[in-house]
């Protein structure tokens, strides 16, 4: 494997010259935390996908496809090979009105969207007002707040199969595939994507005619919501842990005594307590360390086995501990 491999399949191409060397993750996260990729190129298309997954392939190198990186924490140590960062140019949108529809690109963000569909007078997106991220990693865990999910208002997803692309396609068409919804096997905060080598570039929603007045009214009801509850004021990738069936994250720490709890530069959020924040300078590490430590507090006391919501992925920093997170 070696990076000069990697930049001579993509000479001549307008990806060799978007190649960034030895990038730091934490701008493209937004826990601001994050080692080294080897390399990293923003795709703004479908085949930029396809010709860099071949292209990492062929250079017997590893590949990493991530969204805006708002559900993510790359550890310190970075990440080795390409990774993939899907780019703005994958973010059109069609709208229909024949049934209501919406097509968008895997990078349109999904509060955006959510603005959008108001304008139109269109609900079924009121839940995603605030929420950070891309349609295309919103589909992939199935993101939702206040009752609402956007698998439930999913049409058909389209994606590239990346197992497909093996070096011996040259053409993205051969490597598309559409689910319908009941395929796409969605549950709490999961989908069938995540267990199969899959890159979403677009998503059908089906969303429904309403009240104008009474969509802006239950967003800006969520919009308080959210400043008042959650601490946007500090990085983090949102609620760290999934919720458990019949229990709440949040109320079960608080009842540890864990708000605030930090190490490093990491904390548990005194306003939420399933949000664990980088308070300055904080390290992949730390925020694993306050997590595992909250972890083993909560199944101490209440017998309950947190699962992260977060993604972790990456390398530990050279002499650094992985965290027992990773394969929860």
């Amino acid at each position: 494997m070696t990076i000069k491999q990697l930049l001579n399949r993509l000479a001549g191409t307008p990806l060799g010259a978007r190649v960034k060397l030895g990038v730091p993750m934490s701008a493209y996260t937004s826990f601001r935390v994050g080692g080294p990729a080897d390399a990293l190129v923003e795709a703004e298309s479908p085949d930029d996908i396809a010709l860099l997954v071949q292209a990492a392939v062929a250079s017997g190198m590893p590949y990493t496809v991530i969204g805006l990186g708002t559900n993510l924490l790359v550890l310190d140590g970075g990440i080795r090979g390409l990774v993939i960062r899907v780019g703005p140019g994958l973010s059109d949108t069609v709208w229909d009105c024949s049934p209501h529809t919406a097509v968008a690109g895997a990078g349109v963000p999904l509060a955006g969207l959510s603005r959008a569909a108001a304008q139109r007078g269109l609900t079924g997106l009121e839940f995603a007002e605030g929420i950070p991220g891309t349609v295309g990693g919103a589909v992939v865990m199935n993101a939702g707040a206040y009752g609402g999910e956007i698998g439930q208002i999913v049409d058909w997803v389209e994606a590239l199969d990346l197992a497909a692309l093996d070096g011996a396609h040259s053409h993205v068409g051969a490597a598309v595939v559409r689910l319908a919804r009941e395929e796409l096997a969605f549950g709490y905060r999961q989908s069938v994507i995540q267990s199969r080598p899959m890159a979403v570039t677009r998503v059908q929603l089906r969303l429904t005619p309403g009240d104008p007045a009474e969509i802006s009214h239950a967003m800006s009801d969520f919009a308080s919501c959210r400043r008042s509850r959650q601490p946007l004021e500090h990085p983090s990738a949102g609620s760290f842990f999934k919720r458990p069936a019949g229990r709440y994250v949040g109320p079960m720490i608080e009842a540890c005594s864990l708000k605030g709890f930090g190490i490093g530069g990491a904390e548990v959020s005194v306003k939420h307590a399933n949000f664990i924040v980088n308070s300055g300078g904080a390290t992949a590490a730390d925020i694993l360390a306050v997590a595992a430590h909250v972890r083993r507090s909560v199944l101490d006391r209440f017998g309950v086995e947190l699962e992260p919501e977060v993604r972790i992925i990456g390398e530990p920093a050279a002499g650094g501990a992985d965290g027992s997170l990773r394969g929860c």
